[in-house]
C-alpha cells in the first residue's frame, strides 16, 4: 500500500471525537487534553508510515489506544510496588513504610490548616520544631532537639553552625561515603570547616584526638560507620571517652549516628545498634540520626543534644533552608508517639514488624502462595526456599535476617533471558512486583509482604 493510501486511513481529530467510544474519554479527561493526545498520536502514526510503510498496531482501536496512553501518563511517578527484594529499608523504594498513625496525621495536616508555627496559648507565632523537640527530649533525655529534612542536612547544619572556620577532628576510619557520593570530608568543606584526620583506617586511640587539639579545634566528631564494617586488628574510641576529653578541653563532641534506633534492638533478637539516648547520657553534645531508617518514620534529620548548641542550630541561616514541612512533622510526631507505648511498638511500627517477622511465618506465607501461583508460570519451577534478608539503608550492613522466598527457576537450562523477561513482566504489572535475580533464579523475598491477597490478585490476572 502506498504512503498516500496509508495517510488517508488516519481519521481526522474531530471525526474521532464524535465517535461513541470517545464520549466517556471526553468526560474523564476533557476536550483539550484529548485533542492534544490525538494530534500527538497522529504525528507518531505519520512518522511510522514514512519510516516503515505501515500503520502502528494501535490504529485499529484509537479509543483504547488513547485510554491506555492517558492512564499510563496519569499513573504518577511514585507508584506503589510490592517490595520483595529482601531489603526492608530500600532507599530506591522509599525506605520505611509509614505507620497507620503517621498516615492519618499527614492526611489531617494536608486537609486543614494546622498549628505549624502558631502558639494557641499565646495566640502568636510558635516554633515548628517545638512539639517534636519535647517528644524527643522525653524519649532521649536530651535538653533540646532540632528537625531538618534529612540526616545529611543535619550533619551539614551541625558543622556549619558549630564549627564554621574551625577544625573538626575525626578518625580516619570514620570518613565515610554514603549513598549518592555524600562524603563527610566534602560536607565539611561545604560547611566552611576544616577536617583534621586522626588515627588510621583501622585503629584510632584517645591520645590521637588529644594530640590534635589546638586553639582552632571547634569540634570532636564521631561518625557511626553504619554502611560498612571493619573487623580484625581494630580500635575505636567510644563516645563516653571522647565526651570526657571534650569536657576537659572545652570542645563539644558531636556524633552522626546515621540510622539511629530509639529502642534496644537486642530485645527483639536483632543485632545491637547505637541509641541516641545512650550517647546523650554519655555526655555527647549533639547527636544526629535519620527519621526514615531504623526509627521507622518519614525522611527527616533529627538532632538532639544540649540546649545552647541546639539554639545555635535554630538561629543559623541554613536552618530555614533545611527545615521540614508540615507533612513530615506530622508523620514524625505520630511515629515518635508510638515509642511512648513500647509494648505495642512491634505491632504498630511496620519497620519493626518486618525486621522481627519469624522465618517460620514467612515460610508458611510462601507455601500458601505456591499452589495457586505454580500453574500461572508453567515455564518455571516454583519453590519456597530459605533466604537471608537485609535491613538496608546502611543499617547493620553485615547482619542478615533469616527468612523465606518464593523462587522461580527456568525449566530450560541456560535461560537467563527467561529470568530477565519474567522480572520485566512483574515490573510492568499495574502494581509492580520487585524481586531480585541471583543464583540462576528469581527470588521474591516475602519478609515485607503483608498484602497476600493483593499480590495473588496481581499475579493471577
Amino acid at each position: 500500500m502506498s504512503q498516500n493510501a496509508l495517510f488517508s486511513q488516519l481519521p481526522a481529530t474531530d471525526k474521532l471525537l464524535r465517535r461513541e467510544a470517545f464520549a466517556a474519554l471526553l468526560t474523564e479527561y476533557g476536550h483539550t487534553r484529548l485533542v492534544e493526545t490525538l494530534r500527538l498520536m497522529q504525528d507518531e502514526a505519520r512518522a511510522e508510515i514514512r519510516a516503515r510503510q505501515r500503520l502502528p498496531a494501535w490504529c485499529c482501536d484509537w479509543a483504547q489506544a488513547v485510554r491506555t496512553r492517558l492512564a499510563r501518563a496519569d499513573a504518577g511517578a511514585l507508584r506503589p510496588v510490592f517490595n520483595l527484594t529482601g531489603t526492608v529499608l530500600h532507599t530506591n523504594l522509599g525506605r520505611a513504610v509509614q505507620a497507620e498513625a503517621a498516615i492519618a496525621a499527614v492526611t489531617q495536616a494536608m486537609r486543614a490548616p494546622v498549628t505549624l508555627e502558631y502558639d494557641l496559648d499565646g495566640a502568636g507565632r510558635g516554633h515548628r520544631d517545638r512539639a517534636m523537640a519535647d517528644l524527643l527530649c522525653e524519649l532521649t533525655g536530651a535538653e533540646d532537639a532540632c528537625i531538618v529534612n534529612n540526616n545529611a542536612a543535619a550533619v551539614l547544619l551541625m558543622l556549619a553552625a558549630c564549627a564554621d572556620g574551625g577544625e573538626v577532628v575525626v578518625s580516619r576510619g570514620e570518613l565515610v561515603e554514603i549513598g549518592g557520593a555524600f562524603r563527610i570530608p566534602d560536607v565539611m568543606r561545604q560547611a566552611g570547616c576544616q577536617l583534621r584526620e586522626v588515627g588510621t583506617t583501622n585503629r584510632t586511640h584517645l591520645n590521637d584526638y588529644r594530640t590534635a587539639l589546638n586553639e582552632r579545634t571547634a569540634l570532636l566528631m564521631k561518625v557511626h560507620t553504619s554502611n560498612y564494617y571493619i573487623e580484625g586488628f581494630t580500635k575505636a574510641v567510644d563516645e563516653a571517652e571522647l565526651a570526657a576529653l571534650g569536657d576537659a578541653s572545652g570542645v563539644p563532641v558531636v556524633t552522626d549516628l546515621g540510622s539511629g534506633s530509639l529502642v534496644d534492638l537486642t530485645q527483639y533478637g536483632l543485632p545491637a545498634e547505637p541509641m541516641p539516648q545512650r550517647l546523650i547520657a554519655a555526655g555527647v553534645s549533639l547527636v544526629s540520626f535519620s527519621g526514615d531508617k531504623l526509627l521507622g518514620g518519614p525522611q527527616a534529620g533529627i538532632i538532639v543534644g544540649k540546649k545552647a548548641m541546639i539554639a545555635r542550630l535554630q538561629s543559623h541561616p541554613l536552618k530555614r533552608a533545611l527545615r521540614a514541612d508540615k507533612m513530615t512533622l506530622a508523620a514524625l510526631e505520630a511515629t515518635l508517639r508510638l515509642y511512648k507505648h513500647p509494648e505495642k511498638l512491634r505491632e504498630s511500627l511496620p519497620t519493626l514488624r518486618f525486621l522481627t517477622r519469624p522465618a517460620q511465618e514467612i515460610a508458611a506465607l510462601g507455601q500458601r502462595l505456591l499452589a495457586p501461583l505454580a500453574p500461572r508460570f508453567p515455564a518455571f519451577t516454583l519453590r519456597v526456599e530459605p533466604c537471608l534478608s537485609q535491613i538496608g539503608s546502611g543499617s547493620l550492613p553485615v547482619d542478615r535476617l533469616p527468612g523465606a522466598a518464593l523462587t522461580f527457576t527456568p525449566l530450560e537450562a541456560r535461560s537467563g533471558g527467561a529470568l530477565e523477561a519474567l522480572s520485566r513482566e512483574l515490573r510492568e504489572l499495574p502494581r509492580p512486583v520487585i524481586g531480585r535475580i541471583s543464583d540462576g533464579r528469581l527470588w521474591l523475598d516475602l519478609r515485607c509482604l503483608e498484602d497476600e491477597t493483593g499480590l495473588l490478585e496481581m499475579l493471577l490476572k
